[in-house]
């Protein structure tokens, strides 16, 4: 039986593309079983080594340096015109994957794996054998928001809100392709939702009280982080605060904090390495302090978790277009070194009243979705070229498969 083949381009800049190409792979087989194929390409990375570099580069200033990715992203803007027709660098690898999968729809979850790439598909495959569609994670437009997101010839443009949608179509997306669908979290998300008694459990389970005020101090896969600097700071509170602490792929960040961690014993806190729960870990907090990246900040939303923003050592061009989404409609919080966090979280302490503000204005900005909506769209899309008979399985699934 024929069955559509999906070839899906990400880059691991940050943890936040590869989580969504992840999400929506479980999405297909949650919901389509074998009948879709789906392959995630790390692009970048595979097919070029200057790519490579950039990759490695990227990941190391957002670790060290911030401040630094300003010039960067300035730079890799130059890709814009590039790729303005085709692939400028890498495009023999790509030529390879698209002969050998021949995939019916592309899928781009990264900004630099649009403009070219779409164009270059169609002359491999045929204009009329393969769609192609990008999903964009920004919060809104403006600086940070790459050109290399902007592919005038895509099928299907997707964006994470009204904002950021209409920035695209003033960068020259046409209007009757550009749709807003929200969060793409992966499936098991969506099916563990706590209510009051569950979110009671979850934290007794983590060793911590259920009724302690619960800051998470979040980092994203590449383990970006000021856990270190921010600890004394609620230390200094540990009669009235507990902490859930994850340190992404840091083993050295996981080894200090296990040793501070140690040296704290009248400190409550839960800490882990490499998370696939923070789903949860968002449900058991009442603040996340997090950098800009989307992926986390659209699962603190989702779950109801007010974000005070990381901004040490300076705010990535992208993570700007996350804060001033946040900014402008919650009027969230940033802190740019320990002493502004201790200003804020003394003053929900005090003022608990204020707390309950920042959390009001900040659910103002959720949304209700079907999750399943854009993958039965993409799914759609990619099938007018394969004509492949799709089974769909009914989601959430019946309660004996249930998570």
């Amino acid at each position: 039986m024929a069955r559509l083949r999906i070839l899906v381009l990400t880059s691991s800049t940050g943890g936040g593309h590869d989580a969504r190409a992840e999400a929506f792979a479980e999405w297909c087989f949650q919901l389509y079983r074998h009948d879709v194929d789906v392959r995630i390409e790390h692009m970048l990375e595979r097919s070029s080594v200057v790519h490579r570099s950039g990759v490695w580069f990227y990941n190391t200033i957002q670790r060290t340096a911030p401040w630094v990715h300003t010039l960067f992203y300035a730079a890799v803007e130059v890709l814009s015109l590039l790729n303005r027709r085709s692939v400028s660098l890498g495009a023999a690898y790509y030529r390879r994957v698209l002969a050998e999968f021949r995939p019916h729809l592309i899928l781009s979850v990264h900004d630099c794996l649009n403009r070219g790439y779409f164009p270059l598909a169609r002359r491999v495959l045929g204009v009329d054998r393969v769609r192609c569609a990008t999903y964009c994670g920004e919060f809104s437009g403006g600086w940070g928001y790459s050109r290399n997101w902007i592919e005038p010839s895509v099928d299907l443009y997707l964006s994470r809100t009204p904002t950021a949608r209409d920035y695209a179509v003033k960068c020259g997306i046409p209007p009757e392709r550009a749709r807003v669908r929200g969060s793409l979290m992966r499936p098991r998300a969506h099916l563990e939702v706590l209510d009051a008694g569950g979110r009671a459990a979850l934290r007794r389970r983590l060793g911590l009280d259920p009724e302690r005020f619960t800051v998470f101090l979040a980092t994203g896969a590449n383990g970006a982080s000021n856990h270190l600097a921010l600890l004394p700071v609620l230390l200094a509170h540990a009669a009235r605060v507990q902490a859930i602490l994850i340190c992404g792929r840091n083993r050295e960040l996981h080894h200090e904090l296990l040793h501070w961690r140690t040296e704290h014993p009248e400190f409550r806190c839960h800490l882990e390495g490499y998370s696939d729960s923070v789903h949860l870990l968002l449900q058991a907090s009442d603040v996340i302090v997090t950098r800009g990246g989307t992926t986390t900040c659209a699962k603190a939303l989702h779950f109801r978790c007010p974000i005070v923003f990381n901004a040490f050592g300076g705010i990535m061009p992208q993570e700007s277009l996350t804060w001033k989404f946040f900014r402008n409609g919650a009027a969230s919080e940033k802190v740019e070194d320990a002493g502004d966090f201790a200003r804020v979280l003394g003053r929900w302490l005090e003022e608990p009243a204020t707390y309950a503000a920042v959390r009001a204005n900040f659910l103002r900005l959720r949304y209700e979705e079907d999750p399943t909506t854009v993958i039965d769209e993409l799914v759609a899309l990619g099938n007018e070229v394969a004509h492949a008979e799709l089974r769909r399985q009914p989601f959430p699934p019946p309660a004996s498969e249930t998570i």
